[in-house]
């Protein structure tokens, strides 16, 4: 059995609870899948396993199935169960469903940063450990020294082969036509064909568990027993857009092809499009981190970031670090973690950010945002240097000067590429990629005399003569387009 991210995290909690750390938080919005790891690791903890309890504010105490424990329903308050957890005498992981939001309160902060120094005090058989499962990374500053902070990630590829195959395993026999299993998924008990599984473990990737189960369960029953990779993926999208400051965005489908001229710059993003492989790093080559295109406005830098994604046949996510920042202390930063956190778990695929400028611009002109923007550049820098997987950052700005000196060091991106008007090579090429979008060749066009017109023209101004043109041909009896 190959080991995966979730079986280093189990290791990891497993160490903290033989260890007899008081307090552990772990960040997760994935709390059925955790509570079930936590549990298993208790029990296997030797020579002396623990017990379980689980609380929340609305139900009080219960074991893991939900049956109540003492002291049971009147411990719901959340200083109740600290009370509780303290005078208890046996050995035992007490885990807190988000009790985030009473660790604000003075008396619950004051009354868990008490039980984190008392706990250790205890003998081994009456070794407590709280585990605090919350969706939220904002630890309050006095808990530091008090608490270890554990994120758990996404599932990463060999886990979600776990899922994948497990959830086909459990399918009936009633949710498959016969006519379709054959060609896309088994009888239940059977592992699927290579081909479905990994067309459908790469769409759901960057999904935790209960939404990868539930596009394939979407799946399943829309397509009458069919296991459709692209319906996974656009329940992947509608979630990943549901959250903040990160958009699942469709690549364009020409690939480098949608571009005209900037041939520079296709022909190095052509020689980086197999560099994620692991024959590449056999090779001895380090993964390609990103590019930085800056130059004039509408001369093809998003659109080749759009380009690159389909080209590369990888998903296309869209980062907007406008709207991933809060007016709460630490509420941006968190925001763009998870952002990045999404990225990472999605395995190779294009961040694309846009006028990155703008989004920083606080770092550079002063602190107008209280420093949000500059607490921003700090976790992206972070997450530029020492993330360890396969996102490929295209980031574009109009104006280099209003950079953050920080991130043209170099190491932060792979190259740095400037974009200026076309010339009159690019400008042709540009029509032509134009006019093919439209179904139109230049046959009965004198491509020469628009290319001389449009001098000092952006590339989005030349590729709009067309579209302009069409009309002007549309609503002269739609005939053929006419040079003038």
């Amino acid at each position: 059995k190959r080991e995966t991210a979730g079986d280093r995290l189990a290791q990891e909690v497993g160490a903290l609870l033989r260890a007899r750390n008081p307090v552990i938080i772990l960040v997760t919005p994935e709390e059925a899948r955790v509570e079930g790891v936590v549990a298993a690791v208790a029990a296997s903890v030797r020579p002396q396993p623990y017990g379980v309890k689980v609380w929340d504010c609305a139900q009080g105490v219960t074991d893991l199935a939900g049956r109540e424990a003492s002291p049971g329903k009147q411990a719901k308050a959340p200083g109740a169960v600290l009370a509780a957890i303290k005078d208890a005498r046996a050995r035992e992981v007490w885990i807190l469903r988000d009790f985030h939001p009473f660790w604000k309160s003075p008396m619950e902060n004051r009354a868990l940063r008490n039980l984190a120094r008392e706990l250790p005090q205890s003998s081994a058989n009456e070794s407590r450990t709280v585990i605090i499962i919350t969706p939220s990374s904002d630890v309050p500053v006095e808990f530091r020294d008090h608490v270890v902070v554990v994120p758990w990630k996404l599932p990463d590829r060999e886990e979600m082969e776990e899922v994948f195959n497990a959830f086909v395993e459990g399918l009936s026999d009633t949710l498959a036509d016969p006519k379709d299993r054959q060609k896309t998924i088994p009888h239940p008990g059977k592992s699927a064909s290579p081909e479905v599984q990994e067309a459908a473990i790469d769409a759901a990737m960057g999904l935790s568990v209960v939404q990868a189960q539930g596009g394939f369960a979407k799946s399943i029953v829309t397509r009458k027993g069919a296991i459709d990779a692209a319906m996974i993926a656009e329940s992947k999208k509608q979630i990943i857009n549901a959250g903040s400051g990160i958009e699942y965005h469709d690549p364009d489908p020409r690939g480098l092809a949608a571009v005209g001229g900037l041939d520079v710059l296709k022909d190095w993003l052509r020689a980086r499009r197999h560099a994620f492989s692991e024959k590449a790093r056999d090779f001895g080559l380090e993964r390609p981190k990103g590019v930085l295109i800056a130059g004039v406005p509408g001369c093809g830098k998003s659109l080749t970031a759009k380009a690159v994604a389909s080209a590369w046949g990888v998903p296309l996510l869209r980062l907007d670090m406008g709207a991933a920042k809060g007016g709460i202390v630490g509420e941006s930063e968190r925001k763009i973690r998870a952002c990045f956190a999404v990225a990472d778990a999605l395995g190779t695929c294009v961040v694309w950010i846009d006028e990155i400028e703008k989004a920083l611009a606080g770092a550079v002109n002063g602190s107008l945002d209280a420093g949000v923007s500059s607490d921003a550049l700090g976790v992206l820098l972070t997450w530029m240097e020492e993330r360890k997987g396969s996102a490929f950052v295209v980031a574009t700005a109009n104006r280099v000067d209003a950079l953050p000196p920080e991130i043209l060091r170099r190491g932060r991106f792979d190259e740095i590429f400037f974009v200026d008007l076309p010339g009159r090579v690019e400008r042709r090429e540009i029509l032509r990629v134009a006019l093919a979008r439209v179904h139109r060749t230049e046959e009965g066009i004198d491509l020469s005399a628009i290319v001389r017109a449009t001098e000092g023209f952006a590339g989005a101004e030349v590729a709009s003569v067309v579209p302009q043109a069409l009309f002007s041909a549309f609503e002269d009896g739609a005939r053929p387009l006419r040079t003038e």
